[in-house]
């Protein structure tokens, strides 16, 4: 991992995506219509209280926060943003254990399957 990378992308007020994220969402996004974003939000759900969700849309709205890459979009609505603002999402693939992940600096506790959260 590249610390200096991380740092120049570092925003507290929205997220940092690493490169390796990126590439996993272009995957998705090469193969659907050219006009599809990604976006990530919060719900409520899970066994602590918050998860994450990924869904392909059509709309974003000048609320939405918005990372540009390779042409394409992930939007994050305001309310989820307030839950993950300062976090780092990244892809991970370490054998049979792949994956988007966040690191949220938000988050007061992590399930033990990882997929939900505390705030």
């Amino acid at each position: 991992m590249n610390l200096s990378n991380n740092i120049e992308n570092y925003s507290p007020n929205g997220v940092s995506i690493t490169r390796a994220a990126e590439e996993h969402f272009l995957k998705s996004l090469l193969t659907s219509k050219d006009d599809l974003v990604i976006r990530i939000g919060i719900r409520e759900a899970g066994c602590s209280g918050y998860e994450y969700y990924f869904e392909l849309d059509t709309d974003f709205d000048d609320n939405d926060f918005v990372h540009c890459f390779s042409g394409k979009k992930i939007v994050i609505d305001k309310k989820s943003l307030n839950f993950i603002k300062g976090s780092e999402i990244d892809y991970i693939d370490d054998g049979i254990n792949q994956g988007i992940r966040f690191k949220n600096p938000n988050a007061k506790a992590v399930c033990g399957c990882g997929e939900s959260f505390t705030i």
